[in-house]
């Protein structure tokens, strides 16, 4: 339940106005439609310029300034302001005009947080949402405080819970909660984690990246059939198979069989492990530990391992019957 009536608290106000200095505000506010009007739109109905209907709107706020003494306006001020210290200074405005003045009044608490002196409006930019503060020069801090937090997601490159969040930061968490709300390039995925915009685990695009959350959350390689599955009943098994084979982010470890390549798997065949493994260790391996290497990489049968070890081309045995690179 609302704590002010604010439509007859507008309408009290308004009474040392002029018909058109009330019609011009109440247009501009949307407080008799519930639709804003803009200068244009105003003065070509009225058939006045824009400029002189900024005029109107000018003259109507300054003739208003007396009326910011009302007791009942101080009250309202008050009741304005302690929200903000609740919010931790600002909010972000679609959800402060909710909490102040629901669906029927946002429009009379945008006008009232308007006339008043101790509100400021932040318009939109490329890092934040509309927002309103009663701290007049906070666009710089608040960039500053969101440039912070984006660089805290990018380095760690992961979720965050809402717990994780708060217990690291020496702010307010009600302050973090807020810059959490104006954030455009953070936001809460569907399992309640918050993450960058551009990541698949906030905004999935297509079908690679739900099949990328799917293998996220399953924790393990998983045939293209499985992962269809997981998607949804209307993902095509072939289609998944596609855009996996096409992705840089899975590799192929098995037959039909996908892994995440962040897991430590590499892209190739198993012979390109099997390859990869021996120039690397620089070395003649025994045959159990070479498979058990190559097992590590491919889900592959001992006997396909095996086959792969016989091309006479690449690999070759010494002595001892271990498993050299030709050559080397």
């Amino acid at each position: 339940m609302l704590q002010f009536n604010y439509s007859k608290i507008c309408q009290d106000i308004f009474n040392p106005l002029a018909p058109r200095q009330k019609e011009v505000l109440e247009r501009r506010f949307g407080l008799s439609t519930g639709q804003r009007e803009t200068l244009d739109s105003i003065g070509q109905n009225l058939g006045l310029t824009r400029e002189r209907i900024r005029q109107i709107e000018n003259e109507a706020f300054s003739k208003l300034e007396k009326e910011k003494d009302k007791k009942e306006l101080e009250r309202i001020f008050i009741h304005f302001k302690k929200y903000f210290e609740r919010s931790g200074g600002f909010r972000k405005e679609d959800i402060l005009l909710e909490d102040l003045g629901g669906e029927d009044f946002n429009r009379h608490v945008y006008f009232l947080l308007t006339l008043a002196d101790d509100f400021w409006r932040i318009s939109e930019t490329d890092k934040f949402y509309t927002f309103w503060t009663i701290e007049k020069d906070s666009q710089e801090k608040v960039e500053t405080l969101l440039d912070s937090l984006f660089e805290k997601f990018y380095k760690a490159n992961k979720l965050f819970s809402e717990e994780e969040l708060f217990s690291k930061q020496e702010k307010k968490p009600q302050s973090l909660h807020t810059l959490l709300e104006i954030a455009k390039k953070i936001e809460q995925g569907q399992q309640g984690q918050f993450g960058l915009t551009d990541w698949p685990e906030i905004k999935p695009r297509g079908i690679k990246d739900k099949a990328y959350l799917v293998f996220k959350e399953e924790e393990k390689p998983l045939h293209f059939t499985r992962v269809a599955i997981f998607i949804g009943k209307e993902t095509h098994p072939q289609t998944v198979h596609n855009e996996l084979i096409r992705d840089p982010r899975f590799v192929l470890v098995g037959r039909g069989i996908y892994a995440l390549k962040e897991w430590g798997y590499e892209a190739g065949t198993v012979q390109d492990i099997i390859f990869k493994i021996l120039k690397e260790v620089k070395k003649p391996m025994q045959k159990e530990k070479l498979l058990r290497e190559v097992q590590k990489q491919r889900l592959v049968k001992e006997n396909t391992i095996l086959l792969n070890l016989a091309n006479g081309k690449y690999f070759s045995r010494d002595e001892k019957g271990r498993y050299i690179l030709k050559n080397l």
